[in-house]
């Protein structure tokens, strides 16, 4: 079970799709949000159960009803992703039951430690696709991730008409926008940021990806109507996520975007603020080359906090020091090289 935002739900996605391949006997149900049912269609062996926690199972009287739910199923053992006050309420009802259940190991300590610290007097931190893999490790299941083979959806007629228009062509997705603003580029660095890879190579079209509450923003940052095209509102989610894995390269920031194209095996290049790698959410697979970040020695508090939702005071102009010249420099060998 994981009951969260999109990121942290993407996550698990390479890690049950490895569960299932590697170990032949398991069968597996995934409790989520509804709408993130089309991320596990393509793992074998995995049926996935929308639970609404905000309205159908909301409370602890809705909670009561999710877990009669998942007891149906007749689960050997359980495993809590998530590690909140609901997941928590669960585990106690599958306990008193018998039931095994495991839970991850967020590292909270360490990754207050890495706040305190700052990246820069810090190592990496385990990441969280092992910290997911390790609770089923737990139960004395077999993964491991180098063996994770992506497996990309097929084409609807809808998406494959529109991915036609640009064959030939190298398409570039870009999702620059965030939930807390220390994660998030402008939008008119990120606006000059693709007219300076476009003026580089004549072959490329960028895919912008966002919210369609966020389409307006999103347009601002077209510099060229005909190389440069908004995807949000465009498709439902399931076309989103087959034309996110014909991507020939994601540009991301540290958000939901970037762990979806890797969980098709599309490179991802991603542009971090106030957040940094050290605390265990880069897309999985990524080489450190595919990433960048303000420099350190300027902001050693750096990580202000894990997900990004405090700024670290005097940071406010944290994206100054990371103008598009710099991403761009960057970027160029990478797209060469696609």
């Amino acid at each position: 079970m994981r009951f969260s935002a999109l990121g942290d739900v993407a996550l698990t996605v390479p890690v049950l799709h490895s569960l299932a391949e590697q170990n032949p006997g398991v069968q597996v149900h995934m409790f989520s949000r509804p709408f993130f049912e089309p991320l596990y269609r393509h793992i074998p062996r995995l049926e996935f159960n929308g639970a609404d926690i905000d309205r159908t199972y909301k409370g602890v009287g809705g909670l009561t009803r999710l877990f009669g739910k998942m007891r149906k199923h007749n689960p050997q053992a359980v495993a809590d992703l998530h590690d909140v006050l609901r997941t928590k309420y669960l585990r106690m009802l599958f306990r008193a039951t018998g039931t095994p259940v495991r839970v991850i190991d967020k590292g909270r300590a360490e990754k207050k430690e890495l706040i305190r610290r700052g990246a820069l007097q810090s190592r990496p931190l385990r990441s969280t696709h092992e910290r997911y893999a390790d609770v089923f490790r737990a139960l004395g299941l077999q993964i491991d991730l180098s063996r994770y083979r992506p497996v990309k959806p097929p084409l609807s007629g809808q998406t494959q008409t529109f991915l036609n228009l640009f064959r030939g062509q190298k398409i570039i997705g870009f999702a620059p926008l965030a939930k807390h603003p220390g994660k998030q580029y402008p939008p008119g660095g990120s606006r000059e940021l693709i007219r300076q890879l476009l003026d580089a190579q004549s072959d490329l079209v960028f895919l912008l990806f966002g919210a369609p509450s966020e389409k307006k923003l999103l347009d601002t940052m077209i510099s060229d109507p005909n190389r440069v095209f908004n995807l949000a509102g465009m498709f439902d989610f399931p076309a989103e996520l087959e034309i996110i894995s014909r991507l020939r390269l994601m540009i991301a920031m540290d958000s939901g975007n970037g762990h979806l194209a890797a969980i098709y095996g599309v490179p991802v290049f991603t542009i971090w603020g106030i957040t940094h790698p050290y605390a265990g959410f880069a897309p999985l697979g990524q080489d450190t080359s595919m990433q960048i970040h303000p420099p350190l020695e300027k902001f050693p508090r750096i990580p202000c906090s894990v997900y990004g939702n405090k700024i670290c005071p005097g940071y406010e102009k944290i994206w100054d020091e990371l103008p598009p010249e710099a991403i761009a420099d960057k970027l160029f060998p990478v797209i060469q090289h696609l």
